[in-house]
């Protein structure tokens, strides 16, 4: 197909390519939180916590079937973490939506995107004073961490359609995620020696917290990067707020169109996010729910857990570059779709591995490695391609209520599932429904169309 000619909004994609680089940054700032906090440390951390504060004295390697209470609703200690993550997700769902629609009107996005970003780093700092029994300040701290990240990734998402011409999106944001694995990856190499070694006599409690500290202040300290290296960046003009309207109020009748808007006039780009909720939510599920799945069901220490989330981390950093290459060759399109029936087969294995088996658990943590860079960064850039010019943080908001770390149907149907079973094995297998109708719901997405119908410059491939 012809290429469709540039709209005459278009960025100056040769004069902002030179903030591309200091753009990858923030993948690799942000990415040690998700890592080390999100995927590994915190669920196992504040479940024992939570078995503590409801079945005190009692070894928390045993099952405790004693249910919490939060203004009167039980709560199984081992559905915490998932039903955390559930909460920052409905409050993400309304929040970022108005955090996208300011966004779109700030002169200096970059500047936006540190707030948030230092923002959440001090609420995970703070995961450092939780211990004891304290799983209420746990919740609320990772709450705000969560929805302080999706803020700040509403901004970094939208950034690259300024950054990146059409045709190399895929392997912008592809690079991107590699960096974030790679840089993931080394803190949890350092925090996987804190914890199994126990220097200067540690507690293993300490030690979590310290490595959580230390995800906090790595998370502040290199998003300084990205946020000096784009402090000069201006998007394309963005809509004008009429007099007296002021930047809140304008956003505010900015959102009151944005649904109406996406149904009537972008219907393959809500096919497409319907689809992202589907298989994203699976995705989000599998990676927050990793290690309380190897640490309760198969009985995995928290050194062997490290080890083999460190182990995804960097074959995700090969896995998101040789996804890159295939979509250049086969399309951004085609090559998720193929990754969610990968995905698929990967639940369907985890359901088998057997209890205190390390082999197939390593086994299976490569082919999440491999599958898992690749699916994320692709579904970034083919959505970029789908948004609508001079609203793309406000779209991206939507995008990113759906991204890492702040699923909500996954992670209530997994604990759902655990409260009611009290195995965790039937709680992972039940995430295929989320690949399978997110497959079935992106493969009738025509991006052709929706690029069309986006006002987008046609790439070659899709």
């Amino acid at each position: 197909m012809t290429s469709a000619p540039a709209h005459v909004d278009s960025p100056d994609y040769a004069a902002n390519a030179k903030y591309v680089r200091p753009w990858y940054w923030y993948d690799w700032a942000n990415s040690a939180f998700v890592t080390t906090i999100g995927t590994v440390l915190y669920g196992p951390y504040i479940t024992t916590i939570a078995k503590q504060a409801a079945c005190p004295g009692q070894d928390t390697d045993l099952a405790c079937h004693t249910n919490l209470s939060l203004l009167g609703i039980p709560i199984a200690p081992g559905s915490l973490a998932p039903y955390t993550t559930t909460f920052a997700t409905i409050v993400s769902a309304i929040f970022l939506i108005f955090i996208g629609a300011v966004a779109d009107r700030s002169p200096r996005p970059a500047r936006l995107l540190g707030i948030f970003a230092w923002l959440g780093a001090l609420a995970a700092a703070g995961l450092f004073f939780v211990e004891g029994t304290r799983w209420q300040l746990g919740a609320i701290l990772m709450v705000l961490a969560t929805i302080c990240l999706g803020s700040s990734l509403v901004i970094y998402d939208a950034i690259l359609n300024d950054i990146a011409h059409p045709n190399d999106r895929d392997k912008v944001s592809s690079r991107g995620w590699a960096l974030g694995y790679l840089g993931g990856g080394l803190l949890l190499a350092l925090n996987l020696v804190l914890v199994t070694m126990k220097p200067f006599g540690l507690s293993t409690g300490m030690a979590v917290r310290i490595s959580m500290l230390s995800a906090a202040v790595w998370w502040g300290i290199f998003t300084l990067i990205p946020v000096l290296g784009m402090w000069n960046l201006r998007g394309v003009e963005r809509p004008v707020t009429a007099v007296g309207e002021g930047a809140v109020g304008g956003s505010l009748k900015q959102l009151r169109n944005t649904f109406g808007d996406l149904r009537r006039h972008h219907p393959q780009t809500m096919l497409f996010l319907l689809a992202y909720l589907f298989y994203n939510d699976g995705i989000q599920t599998v990676i927050s729910s990793s290690s309380l799945y190897g640490a309760e069901e198969l009985k995995f220490e928290q050194s062997q857990l490290i080890a083999v989330i460190l182990l995804v981390q960097f074959v995700a950093f090969f896995g998101a570059l040789l996804f890159g290459r295939l979509a250049g060759r086969h399309g951004a399109w085609r090559t998720v779709l193929w990754s969610l029936a990968l995905w698929t087969l990967i639940v369907i294995v985890a359901y088998f591995v057997p209890e205190k088996k390390f082999i197939p658990f390593i086994v299976l943590a490569v082919g999440i490695g491999l599958v898992l860079g690749g699916s994320q960064a692709l579904s970034r850039s083919l959505y970029s391609q789908l948004v609508p010019k001079k609203r793309e943080a406000e779209y991206f908001s939507l995008y990113q209520a759906m991204e890492r770390g702040t699923s909500w149907f996954g992670t209530l149907l997994f604990g759902l599932v655990y409260q009611l079973t009290h195995t965790y094995r039937l709680a992972i297998i039940a995430l295929i429904v989320f690949f399978v109708l997110g497959g079935i719901l992106l493969s009738r997405v025509d991006v052709r169309e929706g690029i069309r119908q986006a006002g987008n410059e046609q790439p070659v491939l899709i």
